[in-house]
């Protein structure tokens, strides 16, 4: 591929077989039950319609991979510091997207990409519209080019030769390694949510797609049901929570191995190269300063491993609808030690924040989450008991859920707190995941403070830290020391005029 980008060029070619396996893809999922009825149901004689079917499916996503390979040009404006991006087959739309608006780029590589040689690189930026552009196909030393230029907002001059210096892009040595035994133990000790989550939705597909075979071939669903239901006696319901476990537990470190294998930091001038991924190789290239939140977390466990995760926010992207806030565009480094940590601080901060003034909340903070989460459902289920003997039962259950989150509570409001000095703000919060979330007065970008009528008279208030990577919140700490923070940050942004991003 031609590396002066300031003339308008296509892709790869491969590009064309990346894209036709992307569209077979999508439709084969589409139709997967349709497809797997038809060679089921059909007789054998028409089979062959269905084989031709598919055929026509293939053959249809190749022509229509080669329009769009034929119609996606791009190109680097560099007079005006744009890039620009034709695409479209029947409606053409041309993306314009200024060099000073992108904050990451990512160079990825699928399996079929690693097969063929090529990389696919994304582009984002700190806009409305998210992920700008995507290209499907480029090889590794025009991606590599083309996002240092895109980054550091510098095109070359035509036909100007590469320097060993952007040569270096790739062959960085890395300051920061994540090991496999790392993973191992963050993978043991972090993540369970989103793998609950993940194998509740897996659990969910099954069930549903299941039930639809059932009507499909006209199987008894109350026979189904019995069996299973004469099969749960008390031993089989423990020995499947314990398999659930241990499925939860190989699932977090798939996951965390597919992820963040061979995870590695590398400093090629202002900016961070991260690169990871066990089959899908990912490297994206950051500049710390559009990092807008850069927040660490540690829970008990990884406390006492020596080892805690770090989370660099920038600025959301993607449509925001119905008043929901848009996505965010956040990168994970796991297993850090405190030493990798302060490294991580010193480049993405210039410096280590050091301890300011702390703000703590009132003792009011315990009164509406336990009354709302914890009284009112508890008295509501009570009721129930009392009137269903088949609920009674569980009431000890509920004791046990009421403790239990009075303690929880009261650990979220011992660990609530927010530091304040010149030039960071500290904000602390969690229950089992202790996180530390900082910004400096420059990323603020709105405050907003309020107070419930009822806490006038206490000097009761909350403050909100409006970023372009989300919320920092403060509740219920005292309103006058809020109102008089709230002017200092405003004073420090006025004065100092600087640049958020």
């Amino acid at each position: 591929m031609n590396n002066d980008f300031s003339k308008p060029q296509r892709q790869s070619a491969a590009g064309i077989v990346i894209m036709a396996a992307h569209t077979t893809l999508s439709i084969g999922r589409a139709f997967i039950f349709f497809i797997i009825y038809a060679f089921v149901k059909i007789q054998s004689a028409y089979l062959i319609y269905v084989l031709l079917s598919l055929a026509v499916m293939i053959l249809g996503s190749f022509l229509f991979a080669y329009l769009w390979y034929v119609k996606f040009t791009f190109f680097l404006d560099k007079e005006k510091q744009e890039f620009v991006v034709n695409k479209g087959i029947f409606n053409r739309d041309q993306v314009i997207i200024q060099l000073d608006k992108i904050q990451q780029v990512n160079i990825n590589q699928s399996i079929l990409q690693k097969i063929i040689g090529v990389y696919g690189l994304k582009i984002d930026t700190a806009g409305a519209h998210g992920e700008e552009v995507s290209i499907k196909a480029i090889d590794e030393t025009s991606a590599y080019n083309l996002k240092a230029h895109l980054l550091h907002k510098k095109v070359a001059i035509e036909n100007q030769p590469e320097t060993a210096e952007e040569a270096q892009i790739v062959e960085e040595t890395p300051f920061l390694r994540i090991s496999s035994w790392t993973l191992f133990k963050v993978g043991l000790t972090s993540n369970y949510g989103q793998s609950l989550a993940l194998l509740a939705a897996f659990f969910y597909t099954v069930i549903y797609e299941g039930k639809q075979l059932l009507d499909t071939f006209k199987i008894d669903k109350n026979a189904i049901e019995s069996t299973v239901t004469g099969m749960l006696t008390i031993v089989t319901a423990f020995i499947l929570i314990g398999v659930l476990l241990v499925v939860l537990l190989i699932i977090n470190m798939v996951r965390t191995f597919y992820k963040y294998f061979e995870l590695q930091i590398s400093q090629h001038k202002d900016a961070l190269l991260l690169s990871s991924g066990l089959i899908a190789k990912k490297n994206t290239l950051v500049n710390p300063a559009k990092v807008q939140i850069t927040k660490y977390s540690q829970n008990y466990f990884q406390k006492k491993l020596n080892m805690l995760n770090v989370n660099l926010k920038q600025a959301h992207f993607g449509e925001s609808k119905k008043g929901h806030e848009m996505q965010g565009n956040t990168m994970e480094i796991p297993g850090c030690n405190p030493t990798e940590r302060d490294e991580l601080l010193r480049m993405i901060l210039s410096k280590l924040p050091k301890p300011g003034k702390t703000f703590i909340p009132d003792w009011r903070f315990l009164n509406l989450p336990i009354f709302f989460k914890l009284v009112l459902p508890v008295i509501i289920f009570l009721i129930i008991a009392l009137n269903v003997p088949e609920v009674k039962p569980f009431i000890a259950a509920a004791a046990i859920y009421l403790v239990t989150g009075i303690v929880m509570i009261y650990i979220s409001f011992k660990k609530h707190r927010i530091s304040v000095s010149d030039e960071f703000i500290v904000k602390k919060s969690g229950i089992w995941d202790i996180s530390h979330e900082i910004i400096t007065p420059a990323k603020i970008q709105a405050i907003t403070t309020f107070q419930y009528p009822w806490h006038k008279g206490v000097d009761v208030g909350h403050l909100c830290l409006h970023t372009a990577a989300g919320q920092i919140r403060f509740k219920y700490g005292n309103y006058t020391e809020i109102k008089q923070l709230v002017n200092y940050w405003l004073y420090q942004v006025e004065h100092r005029n600087e640049s958020w991003m």
